[in-house]
C-alpha cells in the first residue's frame, strides 16, 4: 500500500474514536497499542508520529486521571508510537504549571519522565524530525529564548534536558514554600499562555478546590518525588555531558542553574521530613556540580590523552626552576632574536606579538604563570647577553634588546595581568578546568607569578651581569632600594640592618634584576616591597646608601625652571628622562617653546630618553609620534603651511629618530603605521617647496632639502623594508601586505578602532584627533610612488625634447658635470641612445654649470631615473669616466640627500634586468677588492663549514673580478660615505640595498660587495663577513636543508645522550648562541642565529616547509629508535618512557614551528595547514635508520600535530579576541584543514601514510584543540565536527568525539545529542 506522508482529519478522528472506546472498555492498555499500531499501518500513517504525540497530549484530561490512560501512554513511548521528546516536551507544559491543582498528574508524569527524559531516537525521515521541532518549538519558543537560527533535533534534547532540570528544581522550592527569585525562569514552569501569573492562579485553584485526604498526601509528596527523579536523571554521565554542552556553550544560562545550586546548599531544613531529604539533596548538588568541576582532560587510557598529557611540562620536577629554561620555550628566544633583525622593520607591536604569545605558550606548555614569566625573562636575560662583543656595524644594537627586557616584555606582561583582572571569577567557565589548569592556578594569580618570576631570578647569576651600558642603572637601581630600606628603618626606629636579608657574598653595585624590578615598578607591576627580598640588596650597597650623590641631575636643574642652554641641553640629551612630568614639560616646550627651545626640546626628547628611558619609552615614544603630527597651532595664520614654521623642530625629530637603534625601537612599539601616516605630509609640503635661493651656502635652501631628504627616506625605510617579499603575495584589508598602501591601511584600521573606542568613552580625547590618511591626498607623492613603480616593472622610455621632465634632468645633469665640463667632454661621436643626445645638448646649452638648480625637490626626484639612464649610458660608451660617475652621484646626493633612494631604486631594478655590462673592479676603472677578497672568501667558507653548510668555492680564479655596471656604480658610491652617526639613516638604506642587489646576482657578487666595504671600514669586518655569509642561502636550496639541519642539531644535541633532558644549554645556547660571535679566528655564529638573519631572503621559502616538515618527521623516528632501542623495549607499557619521548617530540615540533614562523610567517603556516601537511598525510615515505616500530610511527603523527597547532597559535594565538581579517582567515585555514581529514574519515579519500601514523595525528590534533585551543573548534563547521566525531567513535575514541562536539558551539549541539544517544545505545547492545 502507498504511504500517505500527511495526518488528515479522518486518521485523527478513528484515533479520537478508538481511545473513548478503550477508556470505556476492559482491554488492557497493551492491546490499545497493538489496535492503535494495526489501525495506522493500515492508513499509512508513518511511526513514530508526529500528528499522534500532538493528539494524545490534547487528549490527556487531568479531570478524571483514567490509570489506563496513563499506562497506555507509557506502552506507547515504549513501543515508540511517537516520539518520547516530544510527547514529553508538550505534556510537561500542561502538568508542571498545574501541579498544584492536579497533582495526581503530576504523580504520574514524574515516572513517564525518569524512565523516558532520555529517550532520544531521531528518524531517518527529516520531514519527520522537522516536524517534531517545529511542534516543540512552538510551545517552548527555544529559537527565540536562545537565539538559535537552525534548531534542530539534538538541540531540543539538550535545551529540554536542562529546561527539566531547572523547572524540578523549581517546583521543590516553590512546594516547600521557599520564596525566592532567579534571574531566569524555566520556560516549563510558566506556561506560554499564562507567564509568570500561572503560578499563583493554580495555587488559588488548589485553595477553592474540595480537597480529599488522598490529594492533600499527592501533593505533599510530589516534591520528594520530584527530588528523587532530580537525582536520578542527574546521576548518569550522559546528564553530565549534555549539561557539559549547556556550560560551554551557554555559561550565562548555566549561570541560572548555578543560583539554584547556590541556594539549594543555603537551606536549612528545620523539620524532621525535610531533614530526610538533606542527602538527596547533597546528591543532587554534587552532581549538577560535577558538570562544572568535570575533570575534562583526554582520557589516560586512550591515545591522544597520553600523549597529549605526556608532552606538558608538568612532567618536569616543579620545584626544578631551571625547567623554565627548557627548550619547550624556544618560541620566546626565536621571536626575541628575529625581532632584532634590521632588514625588516615590523609593523605589529611586539608587546601585542608578546602578549598573545605569553598566553599561548602558557597554554600550550600546561605551565603555571610563575614558569611561563621565568622563561620569559630568560629568554629576554639571553638576547641582552648575546650582545656581549657584537660585530660592529649598522644594525640595532645593545639599545634595541635592552628595550626589549625592559619596555617590551613589562609591557606584555602588563597587558597579561590587566586581562587576569577583566577575567570575570564568577564565570562558570572559570570553574571549567582540568586538572592541569588547577596545577596552573596553584601557583596563585598572574601577579603572584610574576613576583615569584623575578624573584627566582636571583638564581641565575650568570644572565644577570650588566653590559657596560647599563652598570651605572643597575648601580643606581641597587642604591635606591637600598636608601628606602635604610629610609624605612629609620622611620621605625631600627638600627644598623636589622631584620634585613642582605646578600653578603653579593659583589658591590647592581645588576639586570636591579633594572627589570625597576621597570615593573614604574609600570604598577609590583611595588617597593620586593626591596626587602632576601639578597635582593647587598651589604656593600647597604653600607654606601647614605652618601649624597656626586652631582645634582640635569632633569632636575630643568624642572626647577632652568632656561635651556647649550650645556643643559647637552645634559638632558645624554641622560634619560625618569618620569613622565619631565617628558610631558618638554613636549609642550617642543611645541610651544622659543624658536629656540623648540628643536632643542625635540632634540632632546628623542636622545637618550627615547633610546633609553626604559622606564617611561612608551611615553617618550607616543611624545615623539605626537610631534611627527604635530598640530596646526592656533595662532598660526597665513597661506602656507604650518609645518614651515615647525621645520626647525621636526627637523631635529627626524635627525633624532633615524639612528638604526632608534628606528627600530620605534618599530618594536608598534608605531610604524603611525609615523609612515605622519611623514606622508611632511614629504609632500617640503618636497613642493621651492629653494629661494640658488646659492649653496643658503640655509633655507639647505634646511629644506635635508628635513625633506630625513623625512622621505625614513618613509623609505619603512614602506620598503617593513616586510620581506614573500609576504607580498598576501593580501589584507583588501591590499597587498609590504607596500606603503599596507602601511596606510594598518594606520587607518586603527583609527577606526580609535574611533569606535571613542564612541563608549568619549573621554578619550586623543583617540578624536587621529584621522584616516590616504596616499591620493598627497599628489606629488603619489606620482612619485607610482613612477618607483612603473621603473621596477620596465625600462624607461625617451622622453621627447621639450618635455618637462626632460628639461628638469638637462639641469640637474648640467650640475652634475659641472666639474667635467672643464675636461672638454667631446659630443661628436654620439651612436648613442636618446639619452647620449641629452648628455651632449647639457654640453652646450649654455646653462651655468656651477649654479645649483632652484628646484622643488620632487621635481628633481621625478626627473632623476631619466639623469642615472643617461650618465650610465654615457659611461658604457666611453664619455664618462667611472670616477667621474661616482664623483657626479655624490655632489647629487650631497645635492639632495633624498635622491639616494631614487638612485637604488633605478640601479637596483637595472641589476635584476641584466641588461648592462660587466665592468672589471681592477682598481684603475673602478674600485678593486683584491687586496682582501681571497680572505673574506676563505672567511665565509669558515662560517658556513662551522654551521654544516657545503657550498661550492666562491672564488674568482685567475678571471678578472666583474660587476654589473649599475652595481658597481652603487657600491663605489656607498664607500664615499662617511662613517658618521649622523648618517646612519643613509647607511642603513644603502646597505640592504647592496645586499638585495648582490642576492639577485651570480654567487661572488656579495663578497666582492663585502671585500670593497672591509676595506673601508675594518672595525665592520666581521659584521662584513657575516652579511655576505647569509648570501648563499637565497637561491641554494640544498644550502637551506644544510643549515635547517644544523639548526636541528645543534638544539637537539642532548638527543645523544638518552638519560638527559634537554637543556638551554644544549637547547637554546647551542642554537642561537650565547654571543652573536663566538670567539675564534673567524667570526663564527651559531646556525639558528644565521638563519634567522637569513631566511626573510630566502627565494623559495615554501621549500622551508617541506624541509621542516620532514626534519621533525626525522628526529621523531630518531627518538622512537632510541627509546625503542637497548633497554627500552617496554616503551609501549612504560609511561615514563612515553613521557621523555613524547615531551623530545613536542621540542622537535617547537622548534619546527618557531623557525617556521620566523621564515614565512603567516604565509608558511596557511601553507602548512593547506598542503604541506595533506601531502605528508597523502604521501608514502621510508622510515630512516629501519626504524619501523609502532612507537616510531605514534611519535612522528604526535609531533606533526603539535607542530601545526603551535605554529597556528604563534601566527593568530589562542583565544577569540583577534582583528577581522586575522579571525577569519584563521577561520578558513583551519576549516580547510579539518575538511581534508574529514573527507578522509569518509573515505572519500585514501591515504599512503601508515595507518598509525594517521591515527595518531587525527586524534592528537583534536585532542590539542580540545584541551589547548578550544576556540578554534569554534570557527569549525558543523557538518565537518559532525564527521570527524564519528570517526573518532569508530576508532573508539569516544570521549574524544564527544568533546569536540562539546566545543563546537551552540551550532554543534545538535550533533552532540545524537553521538551521546548513539554511544549509549552502542554500549547498551554491547552490555545486552
Amino acid at each position: 500500500m502507498e504511504q500517505c506522508l500527511e495526518w488528515d482529519e479522518k486518521v485523527k478522528e478513528g484515533v479520537v474514536k478508538r481511545l473513548k472506546w478503550w477508556q470505556q472498555g476492559n482491554k488492557p492498555p497493551a492491546e490499545w497499542v497493538t489496535e492503535l499500531v494495526q489501525y495506522l499501518n493500515t492508513h499509512g500513517v508513518e511511526l513514530p508520529s508526529p500528528e499522534l504525540g500532538e493528539l494524545l497530549v490534547s487528549q490527556m484530561c487531568f479531570e478524571d486521571n483514567h490509570p489506563s490512560m496513563w499506562k497506555f501512554i507509557h506502552h506507547a513511548l515504549s513501543s515508540r508510537l511517537v516520539f518520547p521528546l516530544q510527547f514529553l516536551s508538550l505534556l510537561s507544559i500542561k502538568v508542571i504549571p498545574h501541579r498544584h491543582s492536579h497533582p495526581h498528574a503530576f504523580a504520574l508524569f514524574l515516572p513517564l519522565l525518569a524512565q523516558h527524559a532520555f529517550s532520544f531516537h531521531p528518524t531517518t525521515s527529516l520531514p519527520s524530525n522537522l516536524k517534531i521541532v517545529s511542534s516543540i518549538d512552538s510551545v517552548l519558543r527555544f529559537s527565540e529564548a536562545y537565539e538559535i537560527r537552525d534548531l534542530e533535533l539534538g538541540h531540543v534534547f539538550v535545551l529540554f534536558f536542562y529546561n527539566v532540570i531547572v523547572a524540578l528544581i523549581d517546583t521543590v522550592l516553590s512546594d516547600w514554600e521557599f520564596r525566592v527569585t532567579f534571574s531566569e525562569k524555566s520556560c516549563l514552569v510558566s506556561s506560554s499562555s499564562g507567564g509568570d501569573d500561572d503560578m499563583e492562579i493554580d495555587r488559588d485553584v488548589t485553595q477553592s478546590f474540595a480537597k480529599s485526604e488522598c490529594h492533600e498526601r499527592i501533593r505533599k509528596r510530589n516534591p520528594f518525588t520530584a527530588l528523587e527523579v532530580l537525582e536520578r536523571l542527574t546521576e548518569s554521565r550522559k546528564a553530565t555531558l549534555l549539561l557539559q554542552s549547556v556550560l560551554l556553550n551557554m555559561p550565562e544560562k548555566f549561570n541560572c542553574l548555578q543560583q539554584r545550586l547556590q541556594f539549594l546548599d543555603s537551606l536549612e531544613l528545620a523539620s524532621s521530613e525535610l531533614k530526610l531529604v538533606n542527602q538527596v539533596l547533597t546528591k543532587v548538588s554534587a552532581n549538577i556540580r560535577g558538570v562544572s568541576h568535570f575533570d575534562y582532560c583526554l582520557s589516560k587510557q586512550q591515545l591522544a590523552g597520553m600523549l597529549v598529557d605526556a608532552g606538558s611540562c608538568k612532567t618536569s620536577l616543579r620545584c626544578n626552576y631551571r625547567s623554565c629554561e627548557a627548550p619547550c620555550w624556544v618560541s620566546f628566544d626565536i621571536y626575541m632574536e628575529n625581532a632584532m633583525d634590521s632588514r625588516q622593520i615590523p609593523t605589529k607591536s611586539a608587546v601585542d606579538v608578546l602578549t598573545e604569545g605569553i598566553k599561548s605558550l602558557q597554554i600550550l606548555n600546561q605551565a603555571s604563570w610563575q614558569e611561563t614569566f621565568l622563561a620569559l625573562w630568560l629568554s629576554a636575560l639571553r638576547l641582552v647577553q648575546r650582545e656581549r662583543d657584537p660585530p660592529e656595524g649598522p644594525i640595532p644594537h645593545l639599545e634595541a634588546r635592552l628595550c626589549v627586557l625592559l619596555s617590551i616584555v613589562p609591557l606584555a606582561i602588563a597587558n597579561v595581568l590587566k586581562g587576569d583582572s577583566e577575567h570575570n571569577p564568577s564565570s562558570v567557565q572559570a570553574t571549567m578546568e582540568s586538572k592541569h589548569r588547577h596545577d596552573m592556578k596553584s601557583d596563585g594569580s598572574r601577579k603572584l607569578g610574576l613576583l615569584s618570576s623575578v624573584q627566582v631570578l636571583g638564581q641565575f647569576s650568570s644572565l644577570l651581569c650588566p653590559p657596560a651600558l647599563v652598570v651605572d642603572a643597575a648601580n643606581q637601581a641597587a642604591k635606591k632600594a637600598a636608601n628606602f630600606i635604610c629610609n624605612s628603618m629609620n622611620e621605625k626606629g631600627e638600627s644598623g640592618g636589622a631584620g634585613i636579608h642582605a646578600n653578603t657574598n653579593m659583589k658591590a653595585g647592581g645588576n639586570l634584576r636591579h633594572l627589570i624590578v625597576e621597570a615593573c615598578i614604574a609600570r604598577n607591576l609590583m611595588d617597593t616591597s620586593v626591596y626587602f627580598w632576601p639578597g635582593y640588596v647587598s651589604t656593600s650597597v647597604m653600607s654606601l646608601s647614605d652618601s649624597p650623590p656626586l652631582e645634582k641631575s640635569p632633569w632636575l636643574i630643568f624642572m626647577e625652571g632652568t632656561p635651556l642652554n647649550n650645556s643643559l641641553i647637552n645634559c638632558l640629551t645624554v641622560t634619560p628622562a625618569s618620569s613622565l612630568v619631565e617628558i610631558e614639560k618638554l613636549y609642550y616646550i617642543a611645541l610651544n617653546g622659543s624658536d629656540l627651545e623648540r628643536p632643542a626640546a625635540a632634540k632632546i626628547l628623542c636622545g637618550a630618553s627615547l633610546s633609553q628611558g626604559w622606564y617611561i619609552q612608551e611615553h617618550v615614544v607616543h611624545y615623539v609620534v605626537k610631534l611627527l603630527a604635530s598640530p596646526i597651532p592656533h595662532s598660526h595664520s597665513g597661506s602656507w603651511s604650518h609645518l614651515v614654521d615647525n621645520m626647525p623642530m621636526l627637523s631635529a625629530v627626524l635627525h633624532g629618530t633615524s639612528a638604526v637603534d632608534t628606528v627600530h625601537i620605534l618599530s618594536l612599539h608598534g608605531v610604524v603605521p603611525t609615523v609612515a601616516a605622519s611623514l606622508l605630509p611632511l614629504c609632500e609640503v617640503f618636497g613642493s617647496m621651492k629653494p629661494t635661493s640658488n646659492g649653496t651656502s643658503n640655509e633655507s635652501s639647505t634646511s629644506t632639502y635635508m628635513t625633506f631628504s630625513l623625512a622621505f627616506l625614513f618613509l623609505i625605510r619603512l614602506w620598503k623594508f617593513c616586510r620581506p617579499p614573500i609576504d607580498q603575495c598576501i593580501t589584507e584589508f583588501g591590499v597587498a601586505v609590504g607596500g606603503l598602501e599596507y602601511i596606510l591601511s594598518l594606520h587607518n584600521n586603527r583609527v577606526m578602532f580609535s574611533q569606535d573606542k571613542l564612541k563608549s568613552n568619549p573621554s578619550l580625547i586623543e583617540s578624536a584627533s587621529v584621522q584616516p590618511v590616504y596616499i591620493d591626498s598627497f599628489p606629488k607623492l603619489r606620482a612619485l610612488y607610482c613612477q618607483y613603480k612603473s621603473c621596477v616593472a620596465s625600462a624607461l622610455s625617451g622622453l621627447s625634447t621639450g618635455n618637462s621632465i626632460h628639461q628638469t634632468a638637462n639641469i640637474i645633469l648640467s650640475m652634475i658635470y659641472q666639474k667635467m665640463t672643464k675636461g672638454g667632454i667631446s659630443s661628436s661621436n654620439s651612436s648613442s641612445p636618446t639619452s647620449n643626445n641629452t648628455c651632449s645638448s647639457l654640453i652646450n646649452s649654455g646653462e651655468d654649470a656651477f649654479q645649483r638648480p632652484m628646484l622643488p625637490a620632487w621635481e628633481v626626484l621625478e626627473a632623476l631615473p631619466f639623469v642615472l639612464e643617461s650618465i650610465l649610458t654615457a659611461c658604457v660608451h666611453g664619455r664618462l669616466s667611472s670616477r667621474d660617475l661616482t664623483t657626479g652621484l655624490r655632489d647629487l646626493v650631497d645635492f639632495l640627500p633624498a635622491s639616494l633612494a631614487t638612485i637604488i631604486d633605478y640601479f637596483s631594478s637595472e641589476v635584476t634586468r641584466g641588461v648592462w655590462k660587466l665592468v672589471p673592479m681592477n682598481g684603475t676603472d673602478w674600485p678593486s677588492p683584491a687586496a682582501v677578497l681571497q680572505s673574506i672568501e676563505s672567511e665565509i667558507k669558515a662560517i658556513l663549514t662551522h654551521v654544516g653548510v657545503e657550498v661550492p668555492s666562491c672564488s674568482s680564479g685567475g678571471s678578472p673580478v666583474m660587476l654589473p655596471l649599475p652595481m658597481a656604480a652603487l657600491v663605489s658610491l656607498s664607500i664615499t660615505f662617511k662613517l658618521d652617526k649622523s648618517l646612519e639613516y643613509m647607511h642603513a638604506i644603502t646597505g640592504a640595498a647592496l645586499e638585495n642587489c648582490a642576492s639577485g646576482s651570480p654567487w661572488p657578487s656579495m663578497p666582492i660587495i663585502g671585500s670593497l666595504w672591509a676595506q673601508k671600514v675594518r672595525r665592520w669586518h666581521n659584521f662584513i663577513v657575516v652579511s655576505c655569509s647569509r648570501s648563499v642561502f637565497r637561491h641554494n636550496n640544498e644550502s637551506v636543508a644544510q643549515l635547517l639541519r644544523s639548526c636541528f642539531n645543534s638544539f637537539l644535541r642532548a638527543l645523544c645522550v638518552s638519560t638527559s633532558k634537554l637543556t638551554a644549554e644544549s637547547s637554546v645556547n647551542g642554537l642561537l648562541g650565547s654571543t652573536i660571535t663566538a670567539p675564534g679566528p673567524y667570526p663564527y655564529v651559531a646556525p639558528g642565529f644565521l638563519f634567522l638573519r637569513s631566511c626573510r631572503n630566502i627565494q623559495n621559502v615554501q621549500y622551508v616547509n617541506d624541509l621542516i616538515v620532514g626534519l621533525v618527521t626525522e628526529y621523531s623516528n630518531e627518538l622512537a629508535g632510541r627509546r625503542t632501542g637497548s633497554g627500552s623495549h617496554h616503551l609501549k607499557s612504560n609511561e615514563a618512557s612515553l613521557s621523555l619521548a613524547a615531551q623530545s617530540a613536542k621540542e622537535v615540533a617547537t622548534l619546527g614551528a618557531s623557525l617556521l614562523c620566523a621564515a614565512g610567517g603567516i604565509l608558511l603556516v596557511q601553507e602548512l595547514y593547506k598542503e604541506t601537511i595533506p601531502t605528508w598525510l597523502l604521501s608514502s615515505r621510508d622510515v630512516r635508520q629501519n626504524n619501523d616500530s609502532v612507537v616510531s610511527y605514534i611519535l612522528e603523527g604526535y609531533a606533526m600535530a603539535y607542530l601545526l597547532i603551535l605554529s597556528g597559535s604563534i601566527i593568530w594565538g589562542v583565544g577569540t579576541k583577534l582583528p577581522a581579517g586575522a579571525f577569519s582567515r584563521r577561520s578558513r585555514t583551519i576549516e580547510v584543514h579539518l575538511d581534508f581529514l574529514a573527507e578522509i574519515m569518509e573515505k572519500k579519500i585514501s591515504l599512503s601514510c601508515n595507518p598509525i601514523t594517521w591515527k595518531t595525528y587525527v586524534c592528537c590534533l583534536v585532542g590539542l584543540m580540545v584541551s589547548l585551543v578550544p576556540a578554534w573548534i569554534q570557527e569549525v563547521k558543523v557538518d565537518t565536527m559532525r564527521k570527524l566525531a564519528r570517526g573518532l567513535s569508530r576508532w573508539n575514541e569516544h570521549e574524544l568525539a564527544l568533546s569536540l562536539l562539546q566545543r563546537g558551539g551552540t551550532a554543534a549541539m545538535g550533533a552532540l545529542a545524537e553521538l551521546v544517544n548513539a554511544i549509549v545505545s552502542e554500549r547498551a547492545m554491547m552490555c545486552s
